[in-house]
This record gives structure tokens, sequence and C-alpha cells, in this order.
């Protein structure tokens, strides 16, 4: 009996010794290098752990761009295209923070300390870069906001040069912040002078209209040829202002069009305000009616017509001129002034002419279409027979 339990033993050793060769063996195999990358050896293991970190970092940078993320960060009050931008910027973080470690892990070593190859900055240096630049971008944008909607509402100033004062501070703070993020993370001023002076001339003409349309925009905000709600006309693009930005003035149109157009059009081009300093602008509607018409009751039918409007203002009251004798018509004119319809003229003109031909028509006078009479001089015609 005895020997027969010291056979079990020595049986149950010899497979336990069997088990933990096979599983050296198959650990040595995970462990083997598979290729050679910068200088370190990469073993299947080491693959497999880059390939787990590296999904992980999708996942979350997947995650962070969720419409989930958008609606919490919305909470705060922050503007659309921030919240796209921050959300952004944290994806490519994340996804950069796990490949980091992805690497690390299938065993090629790069530290976060260590200066990035071709750039002077670490990993730490770079995110913090990077953190620091959105904060300063949060911070121009709160600042605008806080100053149009609340510091400046009752400073009695006119609302268009309140929003000037609130963007020009703005840009003036999101430029001192970049300054101060570059010199506090490592990055010199002094060496940024001479790499623009060294490529300055190459991207100069890249960056010229970008420039003066910047330089533009800050003549509008100070000049202030145009404010927000004015109905301008220029480069062909009708509409009321918008939003007038560092680059560039969106202007939507009647169609519900916004067209972004470069500040500089409004400083070299001829620009058409129809609401600066005055909101009343007149309107001058064209008609011709028959000739022997009584001119008096035309007189009064185009008054009524213009006075019938609710848009057409009593002072200035509505007048009618009679410009000329035309060849089929004798043609007047009938002139109103609105402080309202200047932002919807079209349809302004087509209710004024709808009501200048019901006012007309009661009145009995006719509005001709073109006619030509013949005259013959001498001879006769005569009929041919058949």
């Amino acid at each position: 009996m005895f020997f027969f339990g010291a056979e079990a033993i020595a049986v149950s050793g010899c497979r336990q010794s069997s088990a933990t060769q096979t599983e050296a063996v198959i650990f040595a195999l995970f462990e083997r290098p598979l290729f050679y990358v910068a200088g370190h050896y990469v073993s299947f293991l080491g693959l497999m752990a880059f390939g787990v970190l590296f999904t992980a970092g999708l996942l979350v940078a997947r995650g962070l761009q969720s419409e989930a993320v958008r609606r919490f960060l919305a909470r705060f009050k922050l503007d659309t295209n921030f919240i796209a931008i921050v959300t952004t910027i944290l994806s490519v973080s994340a996804l950069v923070f796990f490949t980091v470690n992805a690497v690390n892990a299938a065993g090629i070593p790069l530290l976060w300390t260590a200066p990035v190859p071709g750039v002077t900055l670490s990993l730490i240096q770079i995110f913090l870069l990077i953190g620091l630049l959105i904060a300063v971008f949060w911070i121009s944008s709160r600042t605008k906001r806080f100053l149009f909607n609340r510091f400046l509402v009752k400073s009695g100033l006119d609302r268009s040069l309140q929003y000037a004062i609130a963007q020009i501070v703005s840009n003036l703070v999101l430029v001192i912040g970049i300054f101060i993020v570059l010199e506090n993370t490592g990055i010199h001023l002094g060496a940024l002078t001479v790499f623009a002076g060294a490529v300055g001339v190459g991207v100069g003409f890249g960056l010229q209209n970008i420039a003066s349309n910047f330089i533009s925009g800050l003549v509008i905000l100070a000049e202030r040829p145009i404010t927000i709600g004015d109905r301008v006309e220029v480069a062909g693009v009708v509409g009321q202002v918008q939003q007038i930005r560092a680059r560039s003035t969106v202007i939507l149109t009647n169609d519900n069009i916004s067209m972004i157009v470069p500040n500089t059009k409004f400083i070299d081009s001829p620009v058409t305000n129809w609401t600066y300093g005055d909101p009343r602008v007149r309107f001058r509607i064209p008609i011709g009616v028959a000739y022997g018409s009584d001119v008096k009751k035309v007189r009064e039918a185009l008054i009524a017509a213009g006075e019938s409007n609710s848009h057409v203002l009593t002072d200035p009251a509505p007048s009618v001129f009679l410009n000329k004798f035309g060849e089929s018509s004798i043609d007047f004119e009938l002139v109103v002034w609105s402080s309202e319809m200047s932002h919807r003229p079209s349809r302004f003109k087509s209710d004024l002419n709808f009501a200048i031909e019901e006012k007309l028509r009661e009145a009995g006078i006719e509005i001709p279409f073109p006619q030509r009479d013949l005259h013959i001089r001498s001879g006769a015609l005569k009929p041919e027979k058949l």
C-alpha cells in the first residue's frame, strides 16, 4: 500500500512539473521578441497590451465626442462652436494619452517628461499648452458675453457700440492670453520672432488676406460704418447684419440665407447702409396712367394708396410727382417713407402696388399698355379684285 501511495505522489508531481513546464514554454513564446523597433524588441505580449490600450483610447475618444458629453458641457452655457472645439481637443488628447501608454506597454519607452523629437516640449508640456489655450479661448468668450449682456447693458451707450467694445476687449484678452500661455509653457517670444523672420516672407503672402480682414474687422468695430441689425448692400449681397466677427461679417438675406462677407469688402467697396443714422427710408413707386385721365384724381388715388398702408409714415407724408409725359402714358411717382420696411423692401413695394391698382380701378383710371398710332399722309389703298 505504501509503495502504491508513493507512486501516486510521484505521478502527481510529474504532472505538476509537466504543467509548469508547459506554462513556462507558453510564457516564453509570448515574451519572445517578434520584431525590432527604435532599438527595442516588441514581444507578442507587448503587442497585445498595445492593442488593448489603443482600443481603449479609441473608445474613450469616441465617447468624449458623444451627444451626452455635449449636453453636459451645454449646462455651463458654453457656445456651441466652443463645445465642439473642446470635445474634439479632449478626444484627441485622450487618444494621444492612451497611445503613449500603449507604446510604453509594448516595450518601447516613451517618457512623458522627455522632449518630443524635433520639438523642445515634452508631452506633459504639450498637454498643458493645449489645456491653457482652451482656457484662454473660454475666458475670451465669457468676457465678451459678460460685457455685452451684463456690464454694458445699463451704461447708456448705443447697443451696437456696446457690441464693438465687447468684441475689441475679447480680442485683446485672447491675444494677451495666448502670449502669456506661450511664455509659461517654455515657448519664448524671442524664438518666435526669429522663426517669424525666417518664414515670414513665404507665409506672409498666404496670411495677407487673413491679416487684412482682421484689421478691417477692427476698423469696422471702431468706426462703425455698419452695426448689428443694419440693412446693408455690399458686393452684390443684400441683407441684415447678424454678426461682425474678426475675419468676416455674417449677413442674413430675406431668403434666410447667411452670407459670409470678408471684412475688407466693407472697407474698399461701396456700402449701402439703409439704416445708417436714421432708420427712415424713402421708397419711390412709378406708375403710368392713360392720357385723358384726371391728374387730380390720379394724385388723390395714389396718396390714398400710400396712406392705406400701416407701415407708411405720416411724417413725412406721402407725396406724388408727375415726372413726364411718356409715349403711351402720363408717368407719375408715389413717394412714401417707412422706418420698418427697409428690411423687406420687395414686400413693401408689392403691397403698395396692389393698393395703387385697387385705388385707380375704383376711381375709373386706366393703366395703359404701349400703343402706336399709324398716320397715312398721302395716297390711298385700293382693294385688289380676286
